[in-house]
């Protein structure tokens, strides 16, 4: 009788690792479908700048920090006042550049969904 509850406990713990992983396959998935829109100015595949900063490993990364880019000076005084892209503060620019970092010199617009968003961090965090 006792071994029944723990064969059900199992079988519900491997289905939700199933549903999970899924799940997050799928979420990349949206993640590089959200991307396209910054692919134009952005990289994420590697460590080239554009008319845009490379994004490959922008999580973690202080704002304005990489060497060789021309940042406007509202993101590099946002990098040197402590600003680091975590998932928080990425959310936040993705959803309004301009609001995160008044005088940015990106024209993107930002991102109306926070699962869009949450989905493309996903996609940059898979990108280190």
């Amino acid at each position: 009788m006792k071994k029944r509850p723990i064969l059900l406990s199992i079988c519900s713990i491997t289905s939700l690792l199933v549903m999970t992983s899924t799940v997050s396959a799928q979420d990349l998935e949206n993640g590089r479908r959200a991307f396209r829109s910054c692919a134009s100015c952005h990289s994420v595949d590697s460590e080239r700048s554009g008319f845009g900063p490379y994004l490959k490993g922008v999580v973690g990364r202080p704002a304005g920090s990489l060497s060789g880019y021309r940042y406007s000076e509202a993101m590099k005084a946002a990098g040197a006042g402590g600003l680091v892209w975590d998932e928080a503060a990425l959310a936040e620019f993705l959803s309004s550049p301009k609001k995160k970092v008044p005088g940015t010199k990106m024209s993107f617009g930002g991102l109306w969904t926070t699962s869009e968003i949450d989905d493309l961090i996903g996609y940059l965090r898979a990108n280190p």
